[in-house]
């Protein structure tokens, strides 16, 4: 992630928090960064070096005002001022960070062959809560190649107990043993 986009991210969270709106500002900011994922001619629009910062200004006036925060249309606008639109995607991740870290929440990832039931996302939310005390997100996604198990990637830590993972491990025991 950029240092642009931490510092930016920074001064939109604690506006956002200080307003009462951070909650509101990060489901925009999802919202808007998926629909930017889809059309990303819009990022480039936004970056055009053949219109003024006052037109770009103008795209994101006509576009978003009155749908979403005042204080995100603003962030927007200054981050297309200072040429650093194509920041905003990791500008949203640091303003995630900064919201989990307030509020006590932990984004899990748990891959896995087969979608988890209910039961099982509520139970591994249950546990991982019990083990670190913060609220989890969880995200099921789904690898056919870890054949059984699960994979859990959070915190920058991996905790893997998938099939495919001790399968490898046998093979490399196997490997290094000498007879």
């Amino acid at each position: 992630m950029s240092s642009v986009a931490t510092v930016y991210a920074q001064a939109l969270y604690g506006l956002a928090k200080d307003e009462g709106l951070d909650a509101s500002v990060l489901q925009q900011m999802a919202a808007l960064d998926e629909g930017f994922r889809t059309e990303p001619d819009y990022i480039r629009l936004l970056c055009a070096a053949n219109l003024s910062k006052t037109e770009r200004c103008k795209i994101l006036d006509e576009g978003f005002r009155g749908k979403v925060e005042p204080c995100l249309l603003n962030f927007m606008k200054i981050l297309t001022e200072k040429g650093y639109m194509r920041h905003f995607s990791d500008c949203v991740k640091a303003y995630r960070g900064l919201y989990n870290d307030d509020h006590g929440i932990l984004e899990v990832r748990a891959v896995t062959a087969q979608p988890l039931t209910e039961p099982q996302i509520v139970r591994l939310r249950e546990k991982l809560a019990a083990i670190t005390g913060k609220s989890i997100s969880l995200q099921n996604s789904i690898d056919p190649e870890c054949l059984g198990g699960v994979r859990l990637d959070y915190d920058g830590k991996r905790v893997d107990d998938t099939l495919q993972h001790r399968l490898e491990s046998i093979r490399s025991l196997l490997a290094n043993t000498v007879l």
